[in-house]
């Protein structure tokens, strides 16, 4: 821990740090971690909770009259009429974890009155530790770090998050794909927000959009983002998007060409916007029954063409 930094940094640091030693420990077996399911596509391990419990440990013991808004316990701990909230997700990416794909971080940020001032990004897999303290810069490993400076949209990386929970809507998010992948260099799914967030701090990737997402998901890269100098806030550009379950990041050029294509799918836009993006959806989809349904027409009309080509492809399935 630095002198320099801020004590309550140095504090969320050492609570990262202590929970990303209990993540790497289980990652050498992850066969082993016992995993449960909240929701369809939704997990959480003894993992989570272990690093949940070592992290608010680390908070209170320093600043016992401090709240907490923890992933897994909610606001179980702490004060609950604080104007220090740590806001925390122990263990973000714990579907890559699973599987033993080491995208996940532990992700801590310190709100003061509802406003983000610290910030901890922890990557353990490759101890990486992106911190922030408002009104002094954002750092990974103690070294200055800047959104890109790209200004083409063309040239740029974007990052995003699936739909993946029951009642997502797949065809709003696959029509915000459309609009992107041909106007970007790629479209990238990590799988940990808070690290795509700290991604788009440190300039390797441009911006960064996902909807569905928590507080804790967003708090503490929402920080590192603007002190590294980018924008941050919901797909139509309003700053106050930390519990709206929406999120666009970027360096300011590209931000502002993410919320012009993006900002009509929000669920803040005008009502015209919205009554487009159903209609365009609804087209579309009328669009791919109709190709559905001159296939099987196709296929009914000649039953002997469609499976003399069955036989004749070279890799048919049997």
């Amino acid at each position: 821990m630095s002198s320099n930094l801020h004590p309550m940094l140095n504090v969320a640091i050492k609570a990262a740090r202590a929970a990303g030693a209990i993540i790497n420990r289980a990652a050498l077996d992850v066969e082993a971690v016992r995993i449960s399911q909240k929701q369809i596509n939704d997990f959480v391990t003894e993992v989570d909770h272990a690093a949940e419990q070592a992290i608010i440990e680390t908070l209170l013991t320093a600043y016992p009259g401090h709240g907490i808004l923890a992933e897994e316990s909610g606001s179980e701990h702490g004060s609950k009429h604080s104007d220090y909230v740590w806001i925390i997700d122990p263990l973000d990416g714990t579907t890559n974890f699973i599987h033993g794909f080491p995208v996940y971080c532990v992700s801590i940020a310190l709100s003061f009155k509802g406003k983000i001032e610290h910030a901890v990004v922890y990557d353990p897999s490759r101890n990486d530790l992106f911190t922030a303290t408002r009104g002094r810069g954002a750092f990974l490993n103690d070294r200055r770090i800047r959104v890109s400076k790209r200004t083409r949209l063309g040239d740029c990386l974007i990052s995003t998050g699936f739909p993946f929970r029951p009642g997502d809507n797949f065809k709003q998010y696959m029509a915000m794909m459309a609009e992107l992948m041909p106007r970007t260099a790629g479209l990238r799914r990590p799988g940990a927000a808070a690290l795509d967030l700290a991604y788009v701090a440190a300039g390797f990737c441009d911006g960064f959009f996902e909807a569905g997402l928590s507080i804790w998901d967003v708090a503490a890269g929402s920080l590192l983002v603007t002190e590294a100098g980018g924008l941050v806030g919901n797909f139509t550009g309003e700053a106050d998007f930390l519990e709206q379950r929406e999120c666009l990041a970027g360096a300011p050029r590209i931000y502002g060409q993410l919320v012009g294509l993006l900002g009509k799918y929000s669920k803040f836009a005008a009502a015209g916007d919205k009554a487009a993006v159903r209609q365009a959806l609804a087209d579309g989809q009328d669009a791919a029954d109709d190709g559905q349904d001159a296939a099987a027409d196709e296929a009914t009309a000649h039953p002997d063409s469609a499976a003399e080509d069955t036989q004749t492809r070279p890799n048919a399935a049997p």
